[in-house]
């Protein structure tokens, strides 16, 4: 299918990006965790786990795209999926970001894990809608999509990171005082 083939390039350059962001998520979160300040499973639920999550999406809709797929028909009915299952996690993530009383999120938490994802994967919803009538307008959709992810969890694993470096440093475990 030319269409698909003629974005090759990019989703082998996001999507390798993704994975490499996978990997280095995991390491920084392993350095985290060997820092005994900082013990809150509701935390990581609400603001780490979302960007690998975020990172996955952008591998899997670059594994999709790559695929040999005869019509858009296919993909497209993945990528609604895709688009729905997220606005369904969107709002599990608002939730948690609730529910966990470790910090109180700020509208840039908001923007950047409730908001634009959800914005994201509306796009790859309505994505797989326009394929019907614009095979080229719904590759753009999910390019969009795919692009909105990928800074997205790049913004929110950096916070977390400079969270941890510049707020959290010398800050003592929950329900312990430093001495």
């Amino acid at each position: 299918m030319t269409q698909l083939t003629e974005w090759e390039t990019f989703y082998v350059i996001v999507g390798s990006s993704a994975g490499a962001l996978i990997g280095l998520q995991f390491v920084v979160l392993t350095l985290i965790a060997e820092r005994p300040s900082f013990r809150d499973p509701e935390v990581g639920a609400a603001f780490a786990t979302p960007s690998v999550v975020h990172f996955a999406v952008v591998l899997l809709l670059s594994a999709i795209v790559s695929a040999p797929w005869h019509t858009i028909g296919g993909v497209a009915v993945v990528w609604g999926l895709v688009g729905l299952g997220g606005v369904v996690y969107s709002v599990v993530v608002a939730r948690r970001m609730r529910a966990q009383t470790a910090y109180r999120p700020v509208f840039e938490d908001w923007l950047f894990h409730v908001l634009l994802p959800l914005a994201a994967y509306a796009i790859l919803t309505v994505a797989a809608y326009t394929s019907r009538s614009s095979e080229r307008s719904a590759l753009f959709l999910v390019g969009a999509g795919t692009v909105v992810f990928l800074f997205v969890g790049i913004h929110n694993a950096w916070d977390a990171v400079t969270y941890h470096v510049f707020h959290r440093k010398g800050t003592p475990a929950k329900g312990k005082r430093k001495q």
